[in-house]
């Protein structure tokens, strides 16, 4: 059964993002980048809510544009920002079905769609941003690992990594790395 990770990069009082959407504060190092790039060759699937998928195609359509002269808005029928990934954006607001990028967008039940992507036959699925949709797949028991480079910042308010759940969820530590910057890389195990 294919594995399914959240995880990202966060604040020491669990953010995201700052309250603006920023993300400054993020410090890359050598050390993030080895895990990242152990990580995404093991994803062929990539599951998001609809703001994180907003965010990434804002980011996207800035980058094409600067070059083009462009004014920077997103765009809908841009590239999916992840390439040949399946991408799949959970949202009740947008229209279900395919994008002219490539995603896909989702209206069904994420626990259920998860699980059934579970079962089919893949590389592991990550789980991107959106603290919101973490949390209705923690309490679906659908997510395996939980995985942060936490950042030694305290940003006080933003967008936050966790949001109030329905019950506890446990968890067991797989790694604990500290960073030369600073970070704290830390891995677990969701026990169901």
């Amino acid at each position: 059964m294919r594995k399914v990770t959240f995880g990202g990069a966060n604040s020491l009082d669990n953010y995201f993002a700052g309250t603006d959407g920023g993300m400054d504060w993020l410090m890359w190092s050598d050390e993030a980048m080895e895990l990242m790039n152990d990580y995404w060759p093991k994803v062929d699937t990539i599951v998001m809510g609809r703001k994180t998928y907003e965010v990434a195609m804002a980011s996207q359509s800035k980058v094409e544009e600067k070059g083009s002269g462009g004014d920077g808005h997103a765009n809908a029928e841009a590239a999916n920002p992840y390439g040949d990934i399946k991408t799949y954006v959970f949202s009740t607001t947008l229209s279900a079905g395919k994008t002219a990028g490539g995603a896909e967008i989702v209206a069904d039940d994420p626990g259920e769609f998860i699980r059934e992507l579970k079962s089919q036959e893949g590389k592991d699925i990550c789980i991107l941003g959106g603290g919101n949709l973490a949390r209705t797949l923690l309490e679906a028991d659908v997510i395996d690992e939980i995985g942060f480079n936490i950042h030694p910042v305290l940003l006080g308010s933003g967008v936050p990594l966790f949001y109030e759940m329905s019950r506890q969820i446990d968890l067991e530590l797989i790694e604990c790395r500290p960073f030369t910057n600073g970070c704290v890389y830390v891995l677990y195990r969701v026990k169901n």
